[in-house]
């Protein structure tokens, strides 16, 4: 019975530790940090635009015709000097009427097109060919921009060590009752804390392709088959030893997914995804080499990507097993708190099969839906682990 306690007690704290506890002890040493003086200066931008460094802004896109001129539009709203700023559109296989629409633009983008679709790592690197300037911007063409979004890169870029920018991803709903989209939209916002306070401390932990830049003074190429491109984009920069800089005063928005089974797609490519750029990045995981980066990586990514979703399902029989041996109070208590938390979850999802909603029913379904999907994204690396591509999930 001992081996069975701490077994059981081993998966409950790790569980508490990846979604909660993590983000109680970083609250607590940045407090620390500020407490003993430790304060990061705020770069500033030239007072003189002519001073403004070039980027290139990429949108690689495959089949958008939806979405190019209500991006086009927003990109046009961009406060950063046009002389500056080369808008750049990386089509890879696109068969609907996307390049017709972006030729209609002319001089004022810059278009790189590939017949073959090899996925978006590969257009990437196809358009950083073309590319000329030192900082690149890549976000998706349907997310749009707040207008003050390209400055505000450019400002944490003063900073020397900082080689990677990312820019926050916010998530909204076209309705009400939306439970994918206002589910991802909920996680998102807890990612976003941690994502903050994780560049506080010391570099966050990855960027997403919604919206991150880097200099490419430091850039290293990502494999052409990686399924978390901007992910392993920004990581390689780490290991370099620079910084990425996170900041939510440059965002993209963008509706969150049509339904959960949409939903399910993005999950598990990014389940597949994760699991993928751990082992890529296995050596980062050394705390003798990178004694901070080590301990933020495993605890903000590798937990939830691999161990702990595991030991969210091993407490099921491992409760069981101890209440049924008589193992004492606090194990029927806690066998009695699972019982609840399944049946919240379990209530999210009928309401959410009727197109209905409870907003405390809505975080334990969502929660169980994300770390079921990581065991689904075990079967999507079997069958994509060769190629970059995917079917995109269908937006609001």
């Amino acid at each position: 019975m001992l081996t069975l306690k701490i077994i059981f007690w081993a998966c409950l704290i790790l569980v508490f530790y990846t979604y909660l506890g993590y983000g109680i002890l970083l609250y607590i040493l940045l407090k620390l940090k500020k407490i003993f003086g430790f304060q990061n200066l705020e770069p500033i931008l030239p007072l003189e635009e002519s001073l403004l460094p070039e980027v290139t802004l990429m949108i690689c896109a495959y089949n958008e015709e939806d979405v190019i001129r209500e991006k086009m539009e927003n990109i046009r709203q961009l406060d950063y000097p046009k002389d500056k700023l080369c808008v750049m559109w990386v089509t890879d296989g696109s068969d609907d009427h996307s390049n017709e629409m972006l030729a209609e633009y002319g001089d004022e983008i810059k278009l790189v097109t590939s017949p073959l679709r090899k996925g978006k790592a590969a257009a990437m690197q196809h358009g950083l060919q073309e590319n000329k300037a030192e900082y690149v911007i890549f976000t998706d063409a349907n997310t749009m921009l707040n207008a003050q979004c390209i400055k505000e890169i450019v400002r944490l870029f003063m900073k020397k060590e900082v080689g990677c920018v990312s820019g926050e991803k916010r998530v909204a709903a076209r309705c009400s009752g939306q439970t994918a989209a206002e589910g991802e939209g909920l996680y998102w916002k807890y990612e976003s804390t941690l994502k903050r306070w994780d560049s506080e401390f010391y570099s966050a932990m990855g960027a997403a392709g919604e919206l991150f830049a880097v200099r490419m003074s430091v850039y290293e190429e990502a494999p052409s088959n990686a399924l978390l491109d901007d992910f392993m984009i920004s990581m390689l920069i780490l290991k370099k030893g620079y910084r990425i800089a996170y900041t939510s005063d440059a965002y993209a928005m963008e509706y969150g997914s049509a339904n959960m089974a949409e939903e399910s797609k993005r999950k598990r490519r990014i389940a597949a995804g994760g699991l993928q750029s751990i082992w890529w990045l296995r050596s980062l995981m050394n705390p003798l080499k990178y004694p901070t980066a080590s301990f933020l990586f495993v605890s903000h990514r590798v937990l939830r990507w691999s161990i702990t979703p595991f030991a969210l399902m091993a407490l099921i029989p491992l409760n069981v097993v101890l209440v049924m041996m008589k193992a004492g109070t606090v194990y029927t208590t806690i066998w009695l708190l699972q019982i609840l938390f399944y049946f919240a979850a379990f209530s999210g999802y009928l309401l959410e099969q009727r197109g209905k909603k409870n907003k405390l029913l809505y975080v334990p379904y969502y929660f169980l839906f994300m770390n079921i999907n990581v065991f689904r994204g075990i079967g999507y690396l079997r069958t994509h682990k060769s190629s970059g591509t995917w079917e995109k999930a269908k937006r609001g």
